[in-house]
Order: structure tokens, then C-alpha cells, then sequence
């Protein structure tokens, strides 16, 4: 033993373990402990980590639910979610007519509205791709085409063969079935048959022929189509136009038809609206023209020529029944097929005060008026003098 220390009994001081021990015991005791120990870590506080993570779990939960609203909403803005392309062939049938100067746009608008296309973008970049432009015609679709296959249909690229047939405006009626002969494949003489039985397509008694009903435009037939049912389409499309320009009973469509096409032969475009109201100036009574048109397209086309000079003894000639230097009033019926713009000029005249007029540049179609002769005349002086600046144009 060494000296100065003294031997503490075991029991005299409290043990680490027994105080623990009884610590523990009296909590349990107690029924609830002050600390509960925290699995892989010290003891701690369970309730607020409890709230904290609630929280944070909503903050996640809303979060996530603004992101899928605020991206359904840029869906819905942005057309995301639209369709943009059928997946083709299609079925059905669905006929579009296409007019002359319509916008590729406005063809892709209609292929949409009438549910051939799912989306007139898509469309649209495929028609580009085709490299084609926008033709006038008839094109048959199926409803809800592949867009692609749609743009080549429009192109002509579809594989599909079509009878393609051009008139020009101001073309005589034989013009016209020497042109859908040529280009269908048709029997001249089939077609001339039906030129002589225009009653057949609806035309009124006055009618001799198709002549002026043959409507100018370009047009695509299935390969097979009939002569007949060619030319019922044609002949359709101008009865349209003076039903569009408010002309439905067939004696005034045929009269009106006949205006429209002196108009096509004697005016410049620009120029329509005020011969067509100077033929009608003519027509009534006025101390000046006595009723009669004097028109040279009209003797040219009783002549079964074209020529723009004629002579004294031509416009003197009584048998010729569309000599309107000697007949008043309008010719038998028209002289050439009118275009569209021409018919509503006749249907709707412009009002004026002219009783003549003279195409005085052949190259511009330049049409100067007048109220009385002696202005005419100056007119007339004024044509004669281009006609000699351009030697051969006025033959």
C-alpha cells in the first residue's frame, strides 16, 4: 500500500452504469422517454425532422405538378400536341378544283378543311419538295392522305395518267375540239356530233353549236373520261360563271354570253367593263349608231377569218349574218369563248356615256373611247398610225 492513499469502497461513489440504468428506468417508467435514439446516428428530435420532410415532399409534389401544367399549357400554345400527318394511303374519295392564280396555301387550307391533309404546313412542305408549281384543274384525293403522297397528286407526280386540256380565252368552238381531240385522243368527228346537238348539255334554242360555252381554262380528265362528259364539264363551268355573275335564265345567259365574247375579241382586259357598257349604249336607241354595234370582230367571224382590216365591201356585205355594220343588234350568238372576266363585265356593264371604241396599240391592247363620231375618228387616226409604225401587226 503506499502511503497517503486510501481505499475508496466500491459502493461509496455512484456507477456510470447503474445511473444510466436508472435514468432509463425511470423514463420507462414514466411511460415516455425524454430522447429516442436515432437508427445510424445520435440521438435527436423526431417531430420537427418529421414536419421538415412533410414539407419539403409537398414543395416537391407541387413543383412537379406546376412543371407538367405550365408544359401542358406551352403544348396547347405551341400545337404540340396537334396531328400534323396522317399515316395514309387513305380511303374514299374527295374532289378539289383548283382556279387559275389560287395560292398553294389556299389549296393546302382546302385539303385540310375537306380532311385529305391533317396540317396545311406539313403540306405545304412537301408540295416545295415536288419542285412543282400550282396547275389549274380537277384532282381527285382520299380522305386522311399521307401528306407527301397528297403534294404529288397536285404536282402530277402521283403516277396517276390524266387527259390535261388548255383553252385559251377568245378561242372559236372548232378551236377548242381541235384541242381536246388532239389532247384526248378523241375522234374529231365524235366531237363535232355533239357540237351540233348543244340541247343535249342544256343550251336553249337560239344555240346552234357550243360556241362561247366551251369554257378557256386548264383542265385534268382520268384517262378514259368521255368526249361527252369532257365536254359537259366544260359547258358546266361557263353556266356556273353567269349563275356566279347572277345570270340564270338560259335565253339571258345566251345573249349575255354573246356580249362577253364581242367584249373578249374588242377589249383589253382593263378595258372590259366600259366596252361592254358601250355595246350596250349602242343597243339603245341614240341619234348616232342607229342600233348597230359595227363591230369587226363579229364581220371576222362571219367570215370564218381573223384578219383586223377589212374592207368597204365586207362591211357592206348583207350575207353575212354576223356583219354588224349592216344587221342591229347582236350577231346569232357568239363569236369565241369568253373568260370569266369578260362574262361578269357583260353580266354588269359599266355605266358610260361611249357609243365607240378602238384598240389603238395591237401590243398593249390600249382601247381609247368616245361619245361622238368625230372623236372616233381621232381615235381611229390614232390606231391607223401605230399600224404603220408596225409594219405587218395590223394585217
Amino acid at each position: 500500500m503506499i502511503s497517503g492513499q486510501q481505499d475508496i469502497p466500491a459502493s461509496a461513489g455512484p456507477n456510470p452504469t447503474e445511473g444510466l440504468e436508472s435514468i432509463l428506468s425511470s423514463e420507462s417508467a414514466a411511460g415516455k422517454p425524454a430522447v429516442e435514439p436515432v437508427p445510424g446516428g445520435s440521438p435527436g428530435r423526431r417531430r420537427p425532422l418529421r414536419i421538415a420532410a412533410v414539407a419539403l415532399g409537398v414543395i416537391v409534389v407541387v413543383t412537379i405538378a406546376a412543371s407538367v401544367l405550365v408544359a401542358l399549357v406551352l403544348r396547347s400554345a405551341l400545337k404540340m400536341d396537334r396531328v400534323t400527318d396522317y399515316p395514309g394511303p387513305g380511303t374514299g374519295e374527295v374532289h378539289i378544283s383548283v382556279q387559275k392564280g389560287t395560292a398553294a396555301l389556299a389549296v393546302a387550307q382546302d385539303l385540310v378543311q375537306e380532311g385529305v391533309v391533317a396540317d396545311a404546313d406539313t403540306f405545304m412542305r412537301d408540295f416545295a419538295q415536288t419542285g412543282a408549281t400550282i396547275s389549274p384543274g380537277d384532282f381527285t384525293f382520299k380522305k386522311e392522305m399521307k401528306s407527301s403522297d397528297a403534294a404529288q397528286i397536285l404536282a402530277g407526280n402521283s403516277g396517276d395518267k390524266v387527259v390535261y386540256i388548255a383553252l385559251s380565252a377568245g378561242m372559236r368552238v372548232g378551236e377548242s375540239l381541235d384541242a381536246i381531240a388532239k389532247a384526248s385522243s378523241t375522234d374529231r368527228k365524235d366531237l363535232e356530233a355533239l357540237n351540233s346537238k348543244p340541247g343535249d348539255f342544256g343550251l336553249p334554242a337560239g344555240a346552234k353549236s357550243l360556241e362561247g360555252y366551251l369554257a378557256p381554262g386548264e383542265y385534268r380528265f382520268p384517262v378514259g373520261t368521255s368526249a361527252k362528259d369532257i365536254v359537259a364539264k366544260l359547258v358546266a363551268t361557263t353556266v356556273d360563271e353567269l349563275k356566279q355573275d347572277g345570270i340564270t335564265d338560259p335565253a339571258q345567259q345566251y345573249q349575255v354570253l354573246t356580249v362577253a365574247s364581242i367584249v373578249q375579241a374588242e377589249g383589253g382586259r382593263a378595258d372590259y367593263g366600259n366596252v361592254a357598257g358601250a355595246i350596250d349604249n349602242r343597243l339603245k336607241p341614240n341619234d348616232q349608231t342607229g342600233g348597230l354595234l359595227q363591230s369587226d370582230a363579229t364581220v371576222t367571224y362571219g367570215l370564218s377569218t381573223k384578219t383586223v382590216q377589212l374592207t368597204d365591201a365586207q362591211k357592206q356585205d348583207a350575207n353575212n349574218p354576223y356583219n354588224t355594220y349592216v344587221h342591229p343588234g347582236l350577231p346569232p350568238g357568239p363569236i369565241g369563248s369568253p373568260g370569266a372576266k369578260a362574262v361578269a363585265a357583260a353580266a354588269h356593264p359599266t355605266p358610260n356615256d361611249y357609243l365607240y371604241w378602238v384598240t389603238v396599240n395591237l401590243d398593249t391592247g390600249e382601247t381609247k373611247f368616245a361619245k361622238t363620231y368625230a372623236e372616233h375618228q381621232a381615235n381611229v387616226a390614232q390606231y391607223e398610225q401605230w399600224c404603220n409604225a408596225n409594219p405587218g401587226k395590223c394585217s
